[in-house]
């Protein structure tokens, strides 16, 4: 119902789908189509989400999952357990997993007048796989010039450590 990414596990080739517009879930499939488990509901709680908004699988087929809206990102093995969470996100929302092992996490600003806290999001987050904050790159300020951002939508690295990111604007 009206998902928002999609993710392969480099180990077995399940697919993962984080469900969060229309519900708050992380579905699991085979590499053929079928369901194989699912998970979360809304809440605040570990396990629960608001709107999980990406979802990527490491080598360990650890699950990873922004869940945007409770600015944090939740960890889970491969079949839905919960390990771990990592908070002091601002709205997480792109996401990847580098060649390098790190997560790279586009945080998007706040909402105008509802949560906008000046210098939070329009940035780039980059995470050790333990979730430590290793690097931010943006600007306090969003905008369009070199080094700012106004809404990281979607990230990717290449094999050089290039980072890319899409916005929403």
């Amino acid at each position: 119902n009206r998902p928002t990414h999609a993710a392969v596990s480099p180990n077995t080739g399940a697919i993962y789908v984080s469900d969060g517009y229309g519900n708050s879930r992380v579905h699991k499939y085979t590499p053929d189509g079928r369901l194989l488990t699912s998970w979360g509901e809304p809440g605040i709680d570990a396990g629960q989400f608001i709107r999980p908004h990406n979802v990527a699988i490491d080598a360990d087929d650890r699950v990873i999952v922004a869940d945007r809206e409770c600015h944090r990102i939740q960890v889970f093995d491969a079949d839905g357990k919960f390990l771990t969470m990592w908070n002091n996100i601002h709205r997480p929302d792109g996401m990847t997993i580098g060649p390098d092992g790190n997560i790279y996490v586009g945080e998007l600003n706040g909402i105008p007048g509802v949560d906008d806290a000046p210098g939070l999001g329009h940035r780039v987050s980059i995470l050790n796989p333990d979730g430590d904050l290793l690097a931010r790159v943006g600007h306090p300020e969003e905008g369009e010039e070199p080094g700012k951002f106004i809404a990281p939508h979607g990230i990717a690295v290449d094999s050089h450590g290039d980072v890319y990111v899409g916005e929403v604007a």
